[in-house]
């Protein structure tokens, strides 16, 4: 297959896409390359990518300016779509609200016109375990109501979800709608805990610890995240009026994408500390604008569909992660 992947350059859209080009599919990654976070890392991703041959292509556009969008994929042929560029992060979209109004609503409708207009054969794309908001019975299943979004991403992320049902109705488009649930690993976000909590530990700096420390979260490691991508992206939904994943009974499904674990974290931190090799002063701090105690996911229904199963535990990842950081750093 030849894949479209936005966010080529990101944290998630940089390991599927090397997943699929070792096991012989072609990508055409795009990326706007933001700087929403430090654009070398973005950069260092693609390079890595560029070192697995010719079957990586690469092209900077802003795929929430579709006059720019299509004429960046004029002419260009893909099979199927992995849409995991968007303006992440709870806690930024309070403080720049409009950059997640163009990015995750504008240039989700972006995509599934692209999808539309290409006649692809299927669109995988990110939705997000925020959208359970103020759901506070826990496993967070897909059957849920997800009506009480805490923070403006979520808001979005559900939004991009209804976007896609409208459109998978009228013009039978396959479309996938992952609810990923703390991504942890290798080539990770920078505004991430887990990468600020190690970088803090190894400057010898104090850690913000919000929620007075009495959080928890569905901790997932990247190579089982990919798993799942991928085997949704090998597996279109159907559309025989069967009731899917999340209730549709035209060709679109949501599945929950996480460890099924939900782990404490001062766990997680502790974890770290060992794998740095030294202690963390901790800084509890209350909760912030837009956050969530507790994330825990039923994974059932991506199990029953797809075979999904989950690996690697957070005491195996997280030494993983502290490795790769240690390499990348040169420490």
């Amino acid at each position: 297959m030849r894949v479209l992947v936005t966010g080529a350059a990101g944290f998630i859209g940089f390991n599927v896409s090397r997943h699929l080009l070792a096991r012989g599919d072609t990508v055409l990654g795009i990326d706007s390359l933001n700087e929403y976070y430090d654009v070398t890392l973005k950069h260092a991703r693609l390079a890595e990518l560029d070192k697995l041959g010719d079957g990586f292509a690469f092209k900077q556009v802003d795929f929430s300016d579709h006059v720019a969008l299509e004429a960046a994929l004029d002419g260009e042929h893909f099979d199927r779509i992995v849409h995991l560029g968007a303006q992440a992060g709870v806690r930024y979209s309070i403080e720049n609200p409009r950059a997640y109004l163009q990015a995750n609503l504008a240039g989700h409708l972006n995509m599934i016109e692209i999808a539309r207009h290409r006649k692809v054969e299927h669109m995988v794309y990110a939705s997000s375990s925020s959208v359970y908001g103020g759901n506070d019975t826990l496993p967070f299943r897909v059957e849920d109501r997800v009506d009480q979004p805490l923070s403006l991403y979520a808001a979005t992320k559900k939004a991009d979800e209804l976007m896609s049902e409208t459109y998978a109705h009228l013009y039978r488009i396959p479309l996938t709608g992952l609810r990923f649930f703390t991504v942890y690993g290798p080539w990770g976000r920078p505004d991430m805990a887990m990468w600020l909590f190690t970088k803090a530990i190894f400057e010898g700096r104090p850690i913000d610890v919000f929620g007075e420390g009495n959080m928890r979260r569905d901790f997932t490691y990247i190579d089982d995240i990919v798993a799942g991508i991928v085997a949704c992206v090998d597996n279109p939904p159907a559309d025989d009026g069967s009731v899917k994943a999340g209730g549709s009974v035209s060709p679109h499904r949501i599945y929950n994408i996480g460890n099924s674990q939900s782990e404490d974290l001062g766990e997680m931190i502790s974890l770290i500390e060992q794998a740095c090799g030294r202690p963390a002063e901790r800084r509890l701090l209350p909760m912030q604008p837009g956050d969530v105690r507790d994330t825990f996911a039923d994974i059932s229904a991506i199990q029953n569909d797809l075979g999904f199963e989950p690996r690697t535990t957070i005491a195996q990842g997280v030494p993983q992660f502290v490795a790769w950081y240690r390499e990348y750093h040169g420490l």
